[in-house]
């Protein structure tokens, strides 16, 4: 990414992070000659990769709370559309303050996909849930995409993960689904479907935004998947709030406001850089992390009352977590050995 003037690229390094993994960053003091050897550079890179893909979690787990509050005051329909349209406009703003090119035409297909899975499929489809279920039981439900996640990533770009990390990867997961069906008393809902319908256009949207993030930074993957989206997203929106009646409130303007800025926009961009950095299928691990927050902001925000069997989830998950860390790791040094 170039910059035309010494104060764009102070922008765009602010932006973009300095990624050590981009052409150039060497060049700019961030790559392996500045970093004491590759080793370290690579050990650096990992790090800031984990963490940003942390920040992403985070970020994400505050979008259940958000959308019911949003819910307060907006639509399923006008909620995803605002909320969509209001994303595109700050990534606009930015790719237009930067100057940055159209992506090559061989990216707007995967572009296509991430935004139709992560800007609108996976927006609407839990929102729609979330009108009659409990964000902690929406939360339980989504805390299989990281195993929908790292499966659509093996069939995507040939990557092959150790047997260990499948095994606690699917311990995970089952862990989850055990929880979710103990809350709902045995029987799926229309919710459940809905969350399932999200799982798999998330999982296709987050392998492919991880796929472009190699090539092209993860933020403008982001930011033209969400312009990709103005010709649907802007008409929408006139419609929906057209026949959905708006009552605004505190709690849904903030609502509104996190996921489109906060969910939609600033958590994707580090999601998909730390994707890049660590691979997709070590990154969406982390997302097993993100039921267990949105328990806790269930409970703060929104007063929610969550059973005993929360806890002993969020021990088991957190376990899995750590090793599927371990086995990414082991793995990566048996290739280096060999």
């Amino acid at each position: 990414m170039r910059a035309h003037d010494s104060a764009t690229s102070a922008t765009a390094i602010a932006v973009d992070g300095g990624d050590p993994s981009r052409p150039g960053a060497e060049q700019a003091g961030t790559g392996p000659a500045a970093g004491g050897g590759p080793s370290g550079a690579a050990r650096s890179a990992r790090r800031t990769g984990t963490l940003q893909a942390a920040l992403g979690v985070t970020a994400f787990s505050l979008t259940f709370p958000a959308t019911a509050w949003g819910l307060e005051g907006f639509g399923p329909w006008s909620l995803v559309t605002v909320r969509s349209v209001l994303a595109a406009l700050i990534a606009g703003s930015c790719l237009l303050a930067l100057r940055i090119p159209l992506p090559d035409r061989r990216h707007w297909a995967g572009l296509a996909v991430v935004a139709a899975g992560v800007v609108l499929g996976f927006p609407l489809l839990t929102t729609l849930a979330l009108e009659t279920s409990t964000t902690a039981h929406a939360a339980v439900v989504v805390g299989l995409l990281p195993l929908t996640t790292a499966v659509f990533s093996a069939l995507r770009t040939g990557a092959r993960p150790s047997r260990s990390f499948w095994v606690a990867a699917v311990a995970g997961a089952a862990a989850v689904l055990v929880f979710t069906v103990q809350q709902s008393g045995g029987a799926l809902t229309s919710a459940d479907l809905y969350l399932f319908g999200a799982l798999l256009v998330c999982a296709a949207g987050y392998t492919e935004g991880g796929r472009l993030a190699r090539s092209m930074p993860g933020w403008q993957v982001v930011g033209w998947a969400l312009i990709l989206c103005l010709p649907l997203a802007v008409p929408g929106a006139l419609i929906a709030l057209a026949y959905e009646p708006v009552h605004l409130t505190a709690h849904s303007v903030a609502g509104v406001l996190w996921v489109a800025a906060g969910s939609q926009f600033v958590g994707l961009v580090v999601w998909y850089r730390g994707m890049a950095a660590i691979g997709v299928p070590k990154a969406s691990q982390l997302q097993l992390a993100q039921p267990l927050l949105t328990l806790v902001w269930s409970v703060f925000l929104l007063g929610e009352t969550l059973t005993a069997a929360a806890p002993l989830t969020a021990v088991a998950v957190l376990v899995c977590i750590a090793v599927t860390q371990w086995a990414a790791v082991e793995r990566s040094k048996h290739r280096h050995r060999s």
